[in-house]
């Protein structure tokens, strides 16, 4: 496990997206695992800058997302596949046909997830990109007593709601499920980037790093992992020591 930190945010997101531009440039046809939420944005905005730059092509590229929400189209504003559209699809030279999300419209649960666990072990994830909930989630893979193994159905937490209900006009309109990758779809691809950022975060990336491996905490499973790079800014490393 490698740790990268960055002066503040930019600079953290600048880190992440030489990764990722880097492995762009070494497999023109990789797969990239994508990640929604706040952390990302700007590796993804570094990316799009680097693309109208003449920098990098997209255009044999593949990605499969993390997660959607249940119960929400992909026209949306708050689903992620609006969100990958408007924050990264929509800017570069990348063919949608070969971005994946799951449905959130689906209207079998078992058939959704079975379908994308396809998806994800006949392409193989070259490098996962993920960010860390505040109560340590990897995609949606929520605290239990176990770790899931596989794409399923999660009730979101109250903590998880929470902290999602800022992009929504009220608390009451977050979706209570989503489907996400389990904890093996995630573990197994070959790299995973990590990309975390504020104070707030300080606490749970010790946790998640340096803490016991356990369900209650899912991104701690991390630590299992042969190829993890952690990229933060000095805040969200200030409790590590790094």
């Amino acid at each position: 496990m490698r740790f990268l930190k960055g002066k503040d945010y930019k600079d953290a997101s600048r880190k992440a997206a030489n990764i990722i531009s880097a492995q762009i440039i070494m497999k023109p046809n990789c797969v990239l695992g994508l990640a929604t939420g706040s952390s990302p944005i700007g590796a993804y905005n570094q990316l799009i800058d680097w693309y109208k730059k003449g920098d990098l092509d997209f255009s044999e590229v593949s990605t499969i997302n993390l997660d959607e929400y249940k119960g929400l189209s992909g026209e949306h504003e708050q689903s992620y596949r609006y969100f990958m559209n408007t924050n990264l699809f929509n800017h570069v030279n990348i063919e949608k046909s070969k971005t994946f999300v799951p449905d959130g419209l689906a209207e079998d649960d078992d058939r959704e997830c079975a379908r994308y666990n396809e998806i994800i072990k006949s392409k193989g994830i070259d490098l996962q990109l993920l960010g860390l909930g505040h109560n340590g989630h990897i995609g949606f893979n929520e605290p239990d007593d176990a770790f899931e193994k596989e794409t399923h159905i999660v009730k979101l937490s109250e903590n998880t709601i929470l902290a999602n209900s800022r992009l929504f006009e009220e608390v009451s309109h977050v979706p209570r499920y989503a489907f996400t990758m389990g904890i093996k779809n995630i573990m197994q691809a070959r790299k995973i980037v990590v990309i975390v950022s504020g104070v707030d975060k300080a606490d749970i990336v010790k946790e998640v790093f340096f803490g016991p491996v356990t369900p209650k905490v899912p991104g701690s499973i991390l630590q299992m992992h042969n190829d993890v790079t952690v990229i933060g800014d000095e805040a969200a490393f200030s409790k590590i020591g790094i």
